[in-house]
């Protein structure tokens, strides 16, 4: 396993943060409080140490033709400078990882990967490219290069704004840029995974403390804060974007997981496509659904999902969302029932709770 070494993890205890070990990595979880840290993040701008993401490169002349063939959206549809919600599928359909990808050249790319899967997802591409003809590209694994930070918030680019001369109102949403900030030479990308205005910045890993502490310089004035892993799920929750091995796992389509619009099938040819081919044409049996309880509860991951006394499916992500003040959660179930007026009810603990379909996002 390829593991980053930061001195960001003393930078978090000095901080006072609660840690916890996750595929290998100490990660801050919270600081002052998820919910604290939630609000901070819809009202200002908080920051978050996401150092452990992985980023692999993938260049060469089959590069392209390399990058279509093994992720689910359409690669020929990016320019220079710009990024892409993607996924990478077994030949079953199901999810390996999902990722960003950033279009550096017609020849260059890089992916940005979950944590905990780097290492998997760079052995899963490694091992399609040997069962393939696309020879004439490299893969390699950059993640002990980059550290990354996001800043996060309405008050983002006011904030990152005093430590670059990078024109950030150019920058569109899902584009990128290599720039200076506060003395350091990184990517600084308009993305995020709260549904806030912000930024990702990747920087060399020996920058990411003086990064994280000259964006705390300037940002605590205008109300920023440090935030941990806690809160950024219920903000991704919230927005009802997905996480891996919750939304979308080995057994889970994309379309399953209303990723219709990040899977191409007309395409052409991928990993995974003739399955979700098939599978779409038979009628999918399992949907995603948006679930907002109206009683008192917290829905939590793996709660059984019933309509009468027939368990229908089960709860992928649930939580108090720190916004409503109400229970929220992304289920699977029977395709039927994602969309009918059948009453729906998840099992918490030892009493049923009822649940109305919602719209994302639920905020």
């Amino acid at each position: 396993m390829i593991m980053k070494k930061t001195p960001l993890n003393q930078l978090h205890r000095d901080l006072g943060a609660r840690m916890v070990e996750f595929g290998g990595w100490d990660m801050p979880v919270q600081y002052a409080g998820v919910i604290a840290e939630h609000l901070a993040v819809r009202s200002a701008a908080g920051l978050f140490d996401v150092s452990h993401m992985g980023e692999i490169e993938v260049s060469g002349a089959q590069a392209f033709d390399f990058l279509q063939y093994v992720t689910t959206n359409d690669v020929s549809k990016l320019v220079d400078g710009q990024v892409q919600y993607t996924a990478l599928c077994y030949e079953s359909g199901g999810v390996v990882d999902d990722l960003t990808l950033y279009r550096f050249a017609a020849d260059r790319y890089l992916l940005c990967v979950n944590a905990a899967n780097s290492d998997k997802d760079f052995a899963w591409l490694q091992e399609l490219q040997g069962k393939s003809s696309l020879k004439d590209c490299e893969l390699i694994n950059r993640s002990p290069e980059y550290a990354q930070l996001a800043l996060q918030g309405p008050r983002a680019a006011e904030i990152l704004a005093q430590l670059t001369a990078v024109d950030l109102g150019a920058l569109k949403y899902y584009h990128f840029i290599e720039g200076n900030v506060g003395g350091m030479e990184m990517i600084i990308s308009r993305t995020g995974y709260t549904g806030e205005d912000g930024f990702e910045l990747y920087c060399k890993t020996g920058d990411g403390a003086p990064l994280w502490q000259e964006l705390m310089r300037v940002g605590e004035p205008l109300g920023l804060v440090p935030v941990g892993l806690g809160a950024r799920d219920t903000l991704r929750l919230e927005k009802g974007y997905a996480l891996y091995g919750h939304e979308i796992t080995a057994e889970i389509m994309p379309l399953e997981a209303r990723l219709g619009w990040i899977t191409k099938l007309q395409k052409g040819d991928f990993v995974g496509s003739d399955a979700m081919l098939t599978a779409k044409e038979a009628g999918l049996k399992r949907q995603l659904v948006p679930l907002k309880l109206t009683d008192s509860g917290v829905p939590r991951d793996g709660y059984p999902v019933y309509c009468g006394e027939k368990e229908v499916g089960y709860v992928t992500s649930g939580t108090m969302s720190p916004s409503l003040r109400q229970g929220i959660a992304l289920a699977l179930v029977d395709a039927d029932l994602a969309t009918a007026d059948a009453p729906l009810e998840i099992a918490i603990r030892k009493r049923r709770v009822a649940a109305e379909r919602s719209s994302l996002p639920f905020v």
